[in-house]
C-alpha cells in the first residue's frame, strides 16, 4: 500500500503575514483600501471624538469603514458575523491591521453615522465619475434601477 505523508486540517499554525501584501491590487479590497486611506474626505467621522487629552484610543474610523463596506460587499450585514470575519478571515484582518472590533462597536458606529456615510457615499460617486466609470445613463443601488440626470450641463 501506498505511504502518504501525514496531514490534518484540524490544526493551528503560526504564520508571519505582511497585511499589505494581503492586499492584491486588481481586487475590490485592494481598490477600498486605497479609496479609503487615500482619496476619501474622513473628516465627518472624526467630528464625534473627544478623546484627544483623556480616554481610551479609539478604532480609527478608516479601519471600521473598511472592514464594514468590505463585508458588505460580501453580503455580510451581522455586526457579530463581521467581528468573527476580523478575527478568522485574512482579508478582513490585512484590512482591520489585525484588530478586531467588538460587535458593539460596529454596531453603533454604523447607526450612528447615517450622515456621514450617505456623504461619503457621494464622494465615492464623484470619484467614479472623474474615473469614466459612471455612464449617466443608469444608476442602479440594490438592484433599484432608477434613470440618472447626472450631466454637467
Amino acid at each position: 500500500m501506498a505511504k502518504f505523508k501525514h496531514y490534518d486540517y484540524n490544526q493551528m499554525s503560526m504564520v508571519v503575514i505582511n497585511y499589505l501584501e494581503q492586499i492584491q491590487p486588481g481586487t475590490f479590497e485592494f481598490a477600498l483600501h486605497y479609496l479609503i486611506s487615500e482619496k476619501l474626505d474622513l473628516s465627518a467621522f472624526h467630528k464625534p471624538y473627544k478623546n484627544d487629552a483623556e480616554g481610551r484610543p479609539a478604532y480609527d474610523p478608516a479601519i471600521l469603514l473598511k472592514i464594514i463596506l468590505f463585508a458588505y460587499s460580501k453580503g455580510i450585514t451581522s455586526s457579530r458575523e463581521i467581528q468573527w470575519c476580523c478575527e478568522t478571515n485574512i482579508i478582513f484582518k490585512a484590512l482591520s491591521c489585525d484588530t478586531v472590533p467588538h460587535f458593539t462597536t460596529i454596531a453603533h458606529f454604523v447607526s450612528s453615522r447615517a450622515q456621514a456615510i450617505e456623504a461619503l457615499f457621494e464622494q465615492v460617486l464623484l470619484i467614479c465619475d472623474q474615473q469614466g466609470l459612471l455612464g449617466h445613463e443608469l444608476f442602479a443601488i440594490d438592484g433599484c434601477k432608477m434613470s440618472s440626470n447626472a450631466s454637467k450641463e
